[in-house]
């Protein structure tokens, strides 16, 4: 019996999410909600979920291949991918295109196995290649009538976990996931 309910979700939005072999992520605006924090030395802090981190671990332990392409470089971002074993990070990227090419060709993986998700128009280009394409709820509306769904939560807030759930669920992965975690 499989732990989480897709019963309403739409069936082609399923069917995407079941061909993902590659989940490639925005940061700012995704991982994080977006806003920029400075400290009095100038110093950037950022905030990311840990139920987001327990998400993208488990789609990591099921196999598929996780990346980050974001506009800003951020020593941050860096040690958070570290955390997270995400060894694709591309950084300081306003060409998203580009870097996410650079990707394919690092990975060997195709677009149609890749869910994307960003949440502004300088990640349009990639959405509008990938299998699955998916924005988080407080995105620019532009970004959302691109997409194949919107997360019902905010970036930094929950969105990441939503989209990793769904391809857990859709791969019908979701209950070994908690399985192993029941077991260790």
């Amino acid at each position: 019996m499989p732990v989480i309910d897709l019963s309403g979700t739409d069936r082609l939005l399923v069917e995407r999410a079941a061909r993902i072999r590659m989940l490639v992520l925005d940061v700012d605006g995704v991982l994080t909600d977006g806003r920029l924090y400075f400290d009095n030395q100038g110093n950037e802090m950022k905030s990311f979920s840990t139920r987001d981190g327990l998400g993208l671990r488990a789609l990591q332990s099921q196999g598929l291949v996780l990346a980050f392409i974001t506009g800003r470089k951020s020593e941050i971002v860096a040690q958070r991918a570290a955390q997270l074993g995400v060894t694709h990070v591309y950084q300081g990227r306003d060409d998203k295109l580009n870097a996410f090419n650079e990707l394919l060709s690092d990975t060997g993986m195709d677009e149609q196995n890749t869910c994307y998700a960003g949440d502004d128009w300088i990640d349009i280009p990639v959405l509008d290649r990938v299998g699955l394409a998916v924005t988080v709820a407080d995105a620019d509306d532009v970004v959302k009538n691109r997409v194949h769904w919107v997360t019902r939560r905010s970036g930094g807030n929950g969105a990441v976990r939503e989209i990793c759930d769904l391809i857990l669920a859709s791969q019908d992965l979701d209950q070994s996931v908690l399985d192993g975690i029941l077991n260790q």
